[in-house]
């Protein structure tokens, strides 16, 4: 283990403990568990591999891009696999508790208010192209760090990728879809009367629809987008923690990006993706995950 850094650790760890999880707790929402066991066995000897080819010495360059931005390579596929396992522990979507909880906070449902108070092309292109920032945000700054220097990178990476890791476990165990449910059917699922009373029969505005990155996103979602990872918003988490990191390394960038970062918190709910209360859940995740992922990253650096 003398070349393992903390990323490496948090990583295995998460596909031991989730092969572990479908292992024991699998049920019959788990038709291929078999399968995503192995698959993670096979992952975690390949990122072993991996460390150790790469401390060999003069690596190819391939070799060492793959050895800094593995880990970053792995998140949609973790993120897609929460989708097929947040049933084993709570085999219903808890999106109606959501719903009517945002009613006994607000008197009404923010995301669709929100929407329908401002249903202009202009005004929802600015949020959806915020929304979509998100990507920009993990992939830049990742970029810029990674070509300044391999120690600030190795930290920012770190830390990232802990605060996915726990919210796709709370994922795997919580199961809340998002204001899509109020829209249509979802993998086979309908909210009952009584909550669809509640909210209606709600339709986007036609001008929204137009944009072209309303139709980017929505092309996104259909084709990776999982169900049942609303809570807490792992896009609001994953954003104030790049935020972080260009306050800590990239100073020039920080302000410019404080304001996306503000406005990709209110596109969340305006563009319809997340009720209220996921990003007041992704603010407080991040402000435990970051400095606790901090932490555990300098322990371990501070060790090796």
């Amino acid at each position: 283990m003398k070349h393992y850094k903390f990323i490496d650790y948090a990583t295995q760890g998460y596909m031991a403990l989730v092969a572990l999880l479908i292992l024991l707790e699998h049920n019959r929402t788990v038709e291929e568990w078999p399968y995503l066991v192995a698959g993670h066995i096979v992952g975690i000897g390949l990122v072993h591999w991996l460390i150790r080819a790469y401390a060999a010495g003069h690596p190819a360059r391939w070799l060492d891009w793959l050895r800094h931005l593995y880990p970053i390579l792995l998140y949609i596929g973790f993120y897609r696999e929460t989708g097929a396992l947040n049933e084993m522990f709570i085999t219903d979507y808890q999106d109606p508790w959501f719903i009517r909880l945002e009613h006994r906070l607000f008197g009404q449902q923010p995301c669709l208010v929100f929407m329908e108070s401002l249903p202009y092309l202009l005004v929802s292109e600015v949020f959806y192209a915020s929304y979509f920032s998100y990507y920009l945000m993990i992939a830049g700054v990742g970029l810029a760090l990674f070509l300044r220097d391999r120690r600030q990178f190795f930290h920012y990476v770190s830390v990232v990728s802990f605060v996915f890791y726990i919210c796709y476990l709370v994922y795997i165990h919580l199961p809340v879809m998002g204001p899509r449910c109020l829209f249509r059917a979802v993998e086979g699922y309908q909210l009952s009367d009584d909550v669809q009373a509640l909210v209606g029969s709600p339709a986007f505005p036609a001008a929204v629809q137009v944009g072209p990155f309303y139709n980017l996103m929505a092309f996104i979602y259909r084709c990776f987008e999982g169900p049942g990872a609303a809570f807490p918003s792992s896009h609001v988490a994953a954003a104030l923690c790049t935020l972080y990191f260009s306050f800590r390394y990239l100073p020039k960038i920080r302000y410019a990006h404080l304001v996306l970062v503000l406005l990709l918190c209110l596109s969340t709910v305006y563009c319809r993706y997340h009720y209220a209360v996921d990003v007041f859940g992704g603010a407080v995740a991040a402000s435990l995950l970051v400095p606790l992922g901090n932490w555990l990253f300098f322990k371990f650096e501070k060790r090796s």
